[in-house]
């Protein structure tokens, strides 16, 4: 009786041990998982921001990457916290998302900036254009501003003010060669390549989408505007409501920032001359 007791005993001791156990490395876990950083991105930055990743592990601070192929979800799964921050905005971006939505999100810290280009099949040089060409924009307000001021620099076209990078085609004054623009979704100008007479779009995009050399412009926006560099962003609220989680960003964001492995992934992935520094 008094062994069959010890038996019960030792067993109720360790099914308690199991659940201690258990419960230790499920709160371990969970911790754990807590201060890993989900990062929602656009594909073309993934391999500089691995390169990063890569070294940030050994300073104990864990990233994870989570792609989106479009522009509007990675605000809209941000502003939801259901990521900790996204990269693939720049600031004039993130204005126009803020002004069009309630969305509380706010700049960390600041990455690197890509050039912008008019590419062609068809043509050799922006004085081969023809009447009636097709141009593919970008349809979302910041950037299809952007390719009308490269598209005026080209002397293509004339814009009611020269200077306002959020004009869109109601604003342009002159078009001389009746250009007929074709609006798509900014990652899509990378496949137009293909179809339309000239395209306006991004190095890192036309890298990833392999349809012409980024480096074959005919014309590029030469000029290192940081308005243009990629943002570290998050919610108004993540140095409040997540103080580790936004340390370690910041950190991570430093190393993004000073490592010789992301600039040479940036070489590589963009273009030594198409990519800029957005910060000091």
């Amino acid at each position: 009786m008094a062994q069959a007791q010890s038996s019960r005993l030792k067993w109720i001791g360790v099914a308690i041990a199991i659940i201690v156990i258990a419960a230790f490395a499920w709160s371990f876990l969970k911790k754990n998982d807590q201060q890993e950083i989900v990062i929602g991105i656009s594909p073309p930055f993934a391999k500089p921001l691995q390169a990063a990743i890569e070294e940030a592990k050994a300073q104990g601070i864990h990233v994870r990457l989570v792609e989106f192929s479009d522009w509007n979800t990675p605000n809209i799964t941000l502003n939801h916290g259901d990521i900790d921050a996204n990269y693939f905005q720049h600031q004039p971006f993130l204005n126009n998302a803020l002004k069009e939505t309630n969305f509380k999100l706010k700049p960390l810290g600041i990455g690197s900036g890509t050039h912008v280009g008019l590419y062609s099949k068809k043509y050799k040089a922006i004085s081969e254009v023809k009447n009636g060409a097709r141009v593919v924009l970008p349809n979302d307000p910041v950037n299809q501003g952007r390719a009308l001021l490269l598209l005026q620099h080209a002397g293509l076209i004339q814009l009611k003010d020269s200077n306002n990078h959020l004009s869109n085609l109601k604003d342009i004054k002159s078009n001389p060669k009746k250009l007929n623009f074709i609006e798509v979704e900014g990652p899509q100008t990378a496949r137009a390549v293909d179809d339309a007479d000239l395209v306006f779009s991004y190095p890192m995009y036309l890298r990833l989408a392999q349809t012409i050399d980024p480096n074959d412009a005919l014309i590029l926006d030469e000029i290192n505007n940081t308005l243009y560099a990629i943002l570290f962003v998050v919610r108004d609220d993540f140095e409040q409501t997540q103080p580790e989680k936004a340390a370690q960003l910041k950190k991570f964001i430093q190393i993004y920032q000073s490592s010789d492995k992301v600039k040479q992934a940036l070489n590589e992935d963009i273009g030594e001359k198409l990519w800029f520094k957005g910060w000091k």
